[in-house]
C-alpha cells in the first residue's frame, strides 16, 4: 500500500478488503480501495483535511493511522527489489520461475470439475462402436444407436443454462418415444460417462417403465444412496434423497405430480448448491429405467474424483524439481443390479 509519491495517512480493513486514504505530493488527496494489482483510486478530496475526516466518518473505529501493513505481494517485491544480483551460476531449466499452483483435491464425484465433455464424447463413440456418429450442423453431434431406439444429442459450447446433452428413448423405430432425458454442460464427466455407459448395457434398447413409477422403482433407484446413508424426505409433493453433509450438496428428487408419460421430466440428480438451483443436473422423464437411474446415484454416492483447488496469488519462486502430474480420475463404476 505505499508509494513513493504520496504519503498514506490512514488506512482500515472494510470487511473484504483494505482501504486507506493519502495524499500526492502534488496536494491530491484519494481515497484508495483494494489491494495490490486490484487498487483503485476510488475518490478525490479538495484537501487532505477533508479525506481525513471523510475516511474516519465512513470507518470509525476501524480507521488506523499511517499506511497500511505490507501485502505478501508488496513485501515480496520489496525483497526483489532490496536483494543484490547473484553471482552465482545460472538456474538450470529445471529451476524455472514459477508461480504455486495448489494440488488438486480429493472429492466426492458430485462435486468435482465439470471435466472435458467434448473429449468424453470422442471416447463414448471409440468405445462404442454400435453407435452411429453423424452432425446435422457445426452446433450439434448426434449419436444413433444401431437399433434406431435410442439417440444422443450433444450441443457443443453450450452456454449457461442451456442443456449440453439431450437423450431420447423410443419403443422401436418407428415407435413412440418413451423417455427422455438432459444434463447440463457443468455435471462432472464421470458421472455423465455411466450416464452414457449404462445407455449401452444390453437392456438398453426399447426400454422404460410402461407403468406409473411406484414405491418398488424409488426402492430400486435409490438403493446405492440409502445404502451409504443418504438421509430421506418425504414431501407432500417431492421425495428427496441428500448427500449426508452439512451442506447436504448433492441427491435424488423424484416429484410425484408429474404424470407418467408426461414430457415433464420428474427425476432430479443433482450437485451443488441445492436441489432448486443446483451447480449441475441430470434430468429424466418419469418413464426412465430405474436400473438406468440406479447407476448414476451409485457413481454420485461412491465417486470420487479430483477438483482443481482455488488459486492463491504467491510470489514468484524457484521450482527446484519438475513438477508432478497429478494420478488420473478413478475409473467409473457400474452399479450392482439388484
Amino acid at each position: 500500500m505505499r508509494h513513493a509519491n504520496r504519503e498514506e495517512h490512514l488506512h482500515a480493513h472494510d470487511g473484504w478488503t483494505t482501504v486507506a486514504v493519502g495524499t500526492y505530493r502534488d496536494g491530491k488527496s484519494v481515497y484508495f480501495h483494494g489491494e495490490d494489482y486490484l487498487r483503485q483510486e476510488v475518490t478525490d478530496y479538495e484537501s487532505e483535511a477533508e479525506a481525513v475526516a471523510d475516511f474516519q466518518r465512513q470507518h470509525s473505529v476501524a480507521v488506523r493511522p499511517g499506511p497500511a501493513p505490507l501485502t505478501d505481494s508488496e513485501r515480496a517485491a520489496a525483497e526483489v527489489l532490496t536483494t543484490p544480483l547473484s553471482t552465482g551460476p545460472a538456474p538450470t531449466p529445471a529451476q524455472s520461475v514459477a508461480l504455486s499452483q495448489p494440488a488438486p483435491e480429493m472429492v466426492p464425484g458430485y462435486a468435482t470439475d465439470p471435466g472435458d465433455h467434448e473429449a468424453l464424447l470422442v471416447d463414448f463413440f471409440s468405445r462404442h462402436e454400435e453407435w452411429e456418429k453423424w452432425r446435422p450442423h457445426d452446433e450439434t453431434t448426434v449419436a444413433s444407436h444401431e437399433s434406431l431406439t435410442l439417440r444422443v444429442e450433444f450441443l457443443h459450447e453450450a452456454l449457461h443454462g442451456d442443456d449440453a446433452w439431450t437423450i431420447a428413448a423410443y419403443e422401436s423405430p418407428v415407435g413412440e418415444r418413451l423417455w427422455h432425458a438432459t444434463a447440463t454442460p457443468t455435471t462432472p464427466v464421470e458421472i455423465m460417462r455411466v450416464l452414457l455407459d449404462s445407455l449401452s448395457t444390453e437392456d438398453s434398447c426399447g426400454q422404460g417403465n410402461h407403468t406409473p413409477v411406484k414405491e418398488e422403482d424409488l426402492a430400486e433407484a435409490s438403493r446405492p444412496l440409502d445404502g451409504a446413508g443418504w438421509p430421506l424426505k418425504v414431501g407432500a409433493r417431492l421425495i428427496d434423497w441428500t448427500a449426508p453433509t452439512p451442506d447436504s450438496a448433492a441427491g435424488l428428487r423424484f416429484d410425484t405430480l408429474v404424470k407418467q408419460g408426461s414430457v415433464l421430466l420428474a427425476w432430479t440428480v443433482w450437485g451443488g448448491n441445492t436441489a432448486d438451483s443446483p451447480t449441475w443436473a441430470i434430468r429424466l422423464s418419469p418413464h426412465a429405467r430405474t436400473a438406468l437411474i440406479q447407476d448414476i446415484t451409485f457413481e454420485l454416492a461412491h465417486g470420487h474424483g479430483h477438483r482443481q483447488a482455488r488459486s492463491v496469488a504467491t510470489a514468484p519462486r524457484l521450482q527446484t524439481q519438475a513438477s508432478v502430474a497429478s494420478p488420473p480420475v478413478s475409473a467409473p463404476r457400474t452399479a450392482p443390479r439388484h
